[in-house]
């Protein structure tokens, strides 16, 4: 037959070419190939299309669609499409945001201080003077200003 690798027809070639795939999500409509900027899903027991953001993912039962697509779309007569604001640009994390994990991570690292009389019990909780409620693994934190 020949080399290896050939068949009667010629070389065998991989079903989906290398350099066909993209880091890129793309529109899922057909014969569209422009870039995904929002997410469809169904919500079926409602009767709703939502239409937002892109996902961080790609679901398999959600649709990427480009702008025009998500322009244009329409939903079935009886439906609702409720549309979410699309974002205008990567998310970018705010000075809050950072400052937040930061005490979280050195507070994370912080031994635990126990009383200077050792009179702790066992389910006693250590309070930071900061916090006003708990509510789970959750903390309400007085505001540093008041």
């Amino acid at each position: 037959m020949g080399e290896p690798g050939e068949s009667r027809r010629g070389p065998l070639k991989s079903a989906v070419p290398s350099n066909v795939v993209s880091p890129v999500r793309r529109c899922s409509r057909t014969a569209c190939g422009r870039p995904a900027v929002a997410t469809l899903t169904y919500v079926y027991a409602d009767s709703t299309a939502v239409l937002g953001p892109l996902a961080t993912y790609a679901e398999p039962h959600c649709y990427d669609l480009c702008a025009e697509h998500s322009e244009r779309l329409t939903a079935p007569r009886g439906w609702e499409v409720v549309r979410l604001a699309l974002d205008s640009g990567p998310a970018r994390p705010s000075g809050d945001d950072l400052e937040a994990l930061a005490n979280a991570v050195r507070e994370a690292a912080r031994p635990q201080e126990r009383a200077a009389d050792g009179t702790h019990a066992p389910g006693d909780r250590d309070t930071h003077p900061m916090e006003v409620a708990r509510r789970g693994h959750l903390r309400v934190l007085r505001s540093p200003d008041s």
